[in-house]
């Protein structure tokens, strides 16, 4: 059976604008993702999406454009489990780019030792509640995690989740766990609707653990909160309440080239990392988020 093509989605920003604030030297945008070329990296059945080409060398360039010294490319769900495009790019990038990747159990866990000597550094892993489930593949759970867990541990690799808002409660003592072995990093502040308020049982679920040290929290993806188009007001209280709990557990990243994201609300990632820095004033504050917290998570 051939399965029907997937919506194509707007890409982003061509031209983004000049930034007001250049971040400090060695800074880091911790996500982003590499898209096609599919004549070379062919996009996988099952796909939510059909994206336009977002390859290696547009994600580099933007990393110059915003004056950030690395990126970490993290494995885009139009590929599906096939990370040879995360490979072909820290392989051709090695002075710039790290990479979170997602597999299947086809991979043997013997198979990471490899992809950390490219500059693999963690895998992502998709939990969604029943409400949440996507009609679609989008990645893999904790069942993958458990094969894998003893391996990343050892390479010192990061489990990063992409965690339906509402199960954050429920998954908090696991979560804790597995930070004792392994940082934890949760995308795009839980993903929460910004209508939902900070107060939410499981956003304070979050703060609790982000205060104590055991997740870190990319403050990304505001546009993903926020229905607030372009400057997502909403969404800055979800950023100060995590600034608040613990600094040092906090990084950020444009989610370049913003899947799905329609082309009447395409975020500039000029303006992003511009109001990153309106919401975050504090330059140590900065320093901690943009460049020491990455550097120690995938630096090497």
């Amino acid at each position: 059976m051939t399965l029907p093509e997937p919506p194509r989605i707007a890409g982003p920003v061509a031209e983004p604008k000049q930034l007001r604030i250049l971040p400090p030297a060695g800074a880091w945008d911790t996500h982003a993702h590499i898209l096609g070329p599919p004549d070379k990296f062919p996009y996988t059945a099952g796909r939510g999406y059909t994206p336009p080409d977002a390859p290696a060398e547009n994600f580099v360039a933007l990393l110059d454009h915003l004056g950030f010294e690395y990126g970490l490319a993290v494995q885009g769900n139009a590929h599906g489990y096939d990370n040879r495009v995360l490979f072909d790019a820290l392989t051709r990038f090695p002075n710039r780019l790290r990479g979170i990747a997602i597999t299947d159990t086809r991979v043997e866990p013997a198979a990471l030792r490899d992809w950390d000597k490219i500059g693999v550094r963690g895998l992502r892993f998709h939990l969604f509640s029943d409400a949440g489930k996507p009609g679609y593949i989008r990645g893999v759970g904790l069942d993958v995690f458990e094969v894998f867990r003893k391996t990343m541990a050892e390479l010192g690799w990061a489990m990063q989740i992409f965690c339906d808002w509402r199960l954050m409660q429920d998954l908090s003592p696991l979560l804790r766990e597995v930070s004792r072995e392994m940082p934890v990093i949760v995308d795009h502040m839980l993903h929460i609707p910004a209508e939902r308020g900070t107060g939410d049982p499981n956003f304070q679920a979050l703060l609790k653990l982000v205060g104590e040290g055991h997740l870190h929290v990319k403050v990304s993806g505001t546009y993903r909160l926020s229905s607030q188009f372009p400057d997502y007001p909403d969404a800055r209280p979800f950023n100060d309440a995590l600034v608040a709990a613990n600094p040092e557990r906090l990084m950020w990243g444009t989610d370049w080239p913003h899947p799905s994201i329609p082309a009447a609300i395409m975020p500039d990632d000029g303006h992003l990392l511009d109001l990153f820095h309106d919401w975050t004033p504090d330059v140590t504050v900065r320093q901690r988020i943009l460049v020491d917290t990455p550097q120690r998570l995938f630096g090497r």
